[in-house]
C-alpha cells in the first residue's frame, strides 16, 4: 500500500492537502472523491529513502525522553494537583506556577517553569506542553488539547491522571515479572565471568605443578578460560557493540517491527507483554473517545502508544479500513490480532453506545489478566532460576575439582 499527497477542493471552495494510503492512484482518487471533494493533484510519496528523517526523530526522541528522564509518578501527581486547583477556580498559570515553585524533581521543576512563562505569554496548555515532548507524550498532549476545546479540562485532567496510574501500575507489574529473572541471568554471567577470568587459572597453575594429567571435562574448561582471558576486552567491546547496534536498529520501522515480533512470540514473557499492550490499547481508547476525541484521530494517537510495531501496524490498517467506512470493531477484527474478547466488547459498545465505558471494563479485564501472569511467573520462574544457577556453578565446581579427586585416588592406589 503507497502513500500520496493530495491537494482538492470541497464545495464550498476550501482548498485541503494532505496524504492518503491506498493501493493505486485510482483508489486513492476515488476514496477522496467520496468525501465529495474534487481532486486538483495526487501523486505517490517516495519512500525509498525517507527511513532516515524518522530514525533520526525516533533517536532523538529517545535521547530527549533520556536526557530529561522524570518518573512517571511525579507526572501523576503534578496532573491531578492541576486538575483539582484549576476545578477550584485557579488560572491555569497560577496553577502551574504554584505547582513549579513546590515540585522537588529539579528536572520537572525547570519544565513546569517553563511551561507557565509559554502560558503567561499567550500560548494554550497544549502549546506549552507540546514543547517539551521528552516529558509530555503525545497522548497527554492530546487530550489537554482535547480538554481545552471541549471545556472540560479538569475532567480530562482527572481522567488522564487516573489513567497513567494505571500505566504505571501495569509497568510496575511486568517490571516485577522480569526483574528478577534479568536480575539472575546478569548475576549468572558474572559469577561465570570471574570463575573463568581468576578462579579457573588459579586452579590451572596449581595443576601445572602436579604434572599430572586433567580430565577431558577440565581441560576444556581451562583452554576455554585462557581464551576467555586473552580475548576478554574483545568480547566486552563486541558485546556494547551488540547492544548499540540493536538499539538503534530497533528505532528503525522495518528493524524495530522485527524485535517486537520474537519479543511477542518469546516464550511466556510474550503473552505478558500482549497482555500489557492490551491493557494499554484499550484504556487510552477509552478515554480518547469519551473526551470526545475523533476516531481516526484516537487510532493515530494508539499507534504512539502501545509501543509494538506490529500493534502498531495492525491499528494503521484498523484506521485505513475506519476510513473506508467499516466500523470499530469489524477493523480491528480484520486486522487478525486483536482477541476475541475485546472484539466482542466493542460490537457490544458500538451498539449500546457506551463503547468509553466498555473499553474502560476491557482494560481492567487486562489489567487483572497482567496481575494474574505475574503472581504466576513470580511462583514458577523464581525456583527454576535458583535451580538453572545452582546447577551451573554445580558442574562448574565439579569439573574445576575433578583433578583433585583423581589425585587422591592415585595417591591412595600408591600407598
Amino acid at each position: 500500500m503507497a502513500t500520496y499527497t493530495y491537494l482538492t477542493k470541497d464545495a464550498g471552495g476550501n482548498r485541503h492537502e494532505g496524504e492518503i494510503r491506498a493501493d493505486s492512484v485510482d483508489i486513492a482518487a476515488q476514496k477522496l472523491s467520496q468525501n465529495n471533494q474534487m481532486v486538483i493533484s495526487i501523486k505517490e510519496v517516495d519512500t525509498t529513502f525517507d527511513f532516515l528523517g524518522p530514525f533520526i526523530d525516533e533517536v532523538s526522541l529517545s535521547v530527549e525522553k533520556i536526557r530529561n528522564r522524570i518518573p512517571l509518578s511525579n507526572i501523576v501527581f503534578f496532573t491531578r494537583q492541576l486538575s483539582t486547583m484549576y476545578s477550584a477556580g485557579l488560572t491555569l498559570e497560577r496553577a502551574i506556577k504554584a505547582l513549579a515553585h513546590e515540585e522537588k524533581h529539579p528536572k520537572l521543576k525547570k519544565v513546569l517553569t517553563q511551561v507557565g512563562d509559554n502560558i503567561r505569554k499567550g500560548m494554550s496548555l497544549s502549546e506549552a506542553l507540546q514543547r517539551h515532548p521528552g516529558v509530555f507524550n503525545t497522548l497527554y498532549i492530546a487530550l489537554a488539547k482535547a480538554g481545552e476545546v471541549s471545556g472540560n479540562l479538569d475532567k480530562i485532567l482527572e481522567d488522564l491522571a487516573t489513567y497513567l496510574e494505571n500505566l504505571e501500575d501495569t509497568r510496575r507489574k511486568v517490571k516485577s515479572a522480569l526483574t528478577y529473572p534479568i536480575f539472575m541471568v546478569f548475576f549468572l554471567i558474572g559469577m561465570l565471568t570471574i570463575m573463568f577470568l581468576w578462579i579457573i587459572p588459579k586452579f590451572s597453575a596449581v595443576y601445572s605443578q602436579l604434572g599430572s594429567e586433567l580430565p577431558a571435562a577440565t581441560q576444556l574448561l581451562v583452554q576455554y578460560s585462557k581464551w576467555m582471558s586473552v580475548h576478554a576486552l574483545s568480547i566486552l567491546f563486541v558485546t556494547i557493540i551488540i547492544v548499540i547496534v540493536t538499539w538503534l536498529v530497533s528505532k528503525t520501522r522495518r528493524g524495530g517491527y522485527l524485535l517486537d515480533s520474537v519479543k511477542l512470540k518469546f516464550p511466556v514473557f510474550g503473552n505478558l507483554i500482549v497482555q500489557s499492550i492490551l491493557n494499554k490499547f484499550t484504556k487510552t481508547l477509552g478515554i480518547l473517545l469519551g473526551a470526545g476525541v475523533s476516531v481516526l484521530e484516537s487510532m493515530n494517537l494508539l499507534k504512539k502508544v502501545v509501543q509494538n510495531r506490529v500493534f502498531e501496524k495492525s491499528i494503521e490498517e484498523a484506521a485505513e479500513y475506519i476510513r473506508d467506512g467499516f466500523n470499530i470493531s469489524t477493523a480491528l477484527r480484520r486486522t487478525e490480532i486483536f482477541p476475541s474478547i475485546l472484539l466482542q466488547l466493542t460490537t457490544t459498545g458500538e451498539e449500546t453506545g457506551e463503547l468509553d465505558k466498555l473499553l474502560n471494563h476491557a482494560a481492567d479485564y487486562y489489567f487483572k489478566q497482567v496481575n494474574s501472569l505475574v503472581d504466576r511467573m513470580t511462583t514458577l520462574i523464581e525456583p527454576l532460576l535458583i535451580l538453572a544457577v545452582g546447577a551451573v556453578i554445580a558442574v562448574m565446581v565439579v569439573v574445576t575439582y575433578l583433578p583433585v579427586f583423581s589425585l587422591g585416588r592415585a595417591l591412595q592406589s600408591g600407598l
